[in-house]
């Protein structure tokens, strides 16, 4: 799991570069859905539809994003788990239980 987090750290300083031009009012990408599709695509291994995702937003919105993902997904698998948040963020991880 660890390897994720690594991925997902290069892959975002590989896109370092300016957001493209804003899409058409009628198509502008907010921070969560471009999160959402940037860690769908790191999943999925598909590398350029994580960089254009990843340009959507500036490369910190994409940064918070992925952390409120990361913190809603533990929070549900928690909840369906019956555990803490900790046990489950532990087990994600590969980390023995506190």
């Amino acid at each position: 799991m660890i390897r994720v987090f690594d991925k997902l750290r290069k892959r975002i300083e590989v896109v370092r570069q300016p957001p493209s031009p804003r899409p058409p009012a009628a198509r502008r990408h907010n921070l969560f859905e471009a999160a959402a599709v940037y860690v769908a695509a790191c999943a999925e291994n598909d590398h350029d539809r994580s960089l254009e995702a990843a340009r959507w937003v500036s490369p910190e919105a994409l940064s918070f994003g992925v952390n409120e993902l990361a913190c809603r997904a533990v929070i549900a698998l928690a909840r369906e788990r019956d555990q803490s948040p900790q046990a489950v963020a532990r087990s994600l991880m590969g980390l023995p239980t506190a």
